[in-house]
């Protein structure tokens, strides 16, 4: 019989908080990766051995992809510790799912036969966490670049309406104004439903990839447990790679457009 659950399960309960095993599962894939990366810095030589050679080859072709997404060195030496760490999680907690013998790792407790490794990607909840940080550092990145005021004028544009009242006052009626007014504000409400739409976008795009991957694998295995479920074993393993990179990618891009100056802004600089 099938257990195939959106929801992951609870192994226990520390201090009332639910202990899933995604969420297990994730603790000591972090504390791996942090060791990992910890050791081969400390380990640098000039002469680099297997892993190190893999890393550093890795790390600069991954910031040379990035450079040339920002377009700006500056720019991507800032934004590229926090993008090559979501695709370096990403991509690792997906390819370990293909490790043997998970499956076979379980736990008795008051919900049953719970198993204690599950994909972690296919915890929406954790998805969502990550989503929405990239979100945020998107936001911060466009306040400190167009400032409070102008981060808010973009969603809130009442630029015209203000000419328009001015010139109403020295007798001059411009209805043309008070319609591009409201053009303009509404614009800023859909660059307001943009921004919420990139945090369902992103995060159903990668939840839905790797959770619709593995019910299919797992109703294949259990249908045909021989010679059919190897090809989708290999088109999962395609989908943890391409997924990663996608997520990782828009959000460099989400966080690049956020990071650009319109005309008028550079102009206004200028001036000034």
């Amino acid at each position: 019989m099938l257990d195939i659950s959106l929801a992951p399960k609870a192994l226990f309960y520390i201090a009332g908080f639910p202990v899933s095993n995604t969420f297990f599962w994730m603790v000591i894939l972090s504390i791996l990766l942090m060791i990992v990366f910890i050791w081969v810095a400390r380990s640098m030589k000039s002469v680099p051995g297997p892993l190190q050679n893999i890393l550093e080859t890795l790390i600069e072709g991954s910031f040379n992809f990035a450079n040339s997404i920002t377009g700006s060195e500056k720019k991507t030496r800032k934004m590229f510790p926090f993008i090559f760490t979501l695709f370096i999680f990403i991509v690792v907690s997906n390819l370990v799912v293909y490790f043997p013998g998970q499956s076979a790792l379980t736990i008795e407790n008051a919900g049953g036969t719970i198993p204690l490794f599950r994909a972690i990607m296919s915890d929406y909840s954790l998805i969502f966490v990550m989503t929405i940080s990239g979100v945020i550092v998107t936001q911060i990145i466009a306040i400190s670049v167009h400032g409070p005021f102008g981060y808010i004028g973009k969603f809130i544009n009442i630029k015209e309406f203000k000419n328009f009242i001015k010139l109403l006052f020295k007798g001059k009626f411009k209805p043309s104004l008070l319609a591009q007014g409201f053009l303009d504000l509404f614009l800023g409400i859909m660059d307001l439903v943009g921004e919420v739409s990139k945090i369902i976008s992103l995060s159903f795009r990668l939840f839905g990839n790797i959770f619709a991957g593995e019910v299919i694998a797992l109703v294949v295995l259990n249908l045909f447990p021989f010679i059919l479920p190897l090809p989708f074993k290999f088109l999962g393993l395609l989908t943890a790679v391409v997924q990663a990179f996608v997520f990782s990618v828009l959000t460099l891009i989400y966080m690049t457009l956020a990071s650009e100056m319109e005309g008028d802004e550079i102009a206004e600089k200028v001036t000034i």
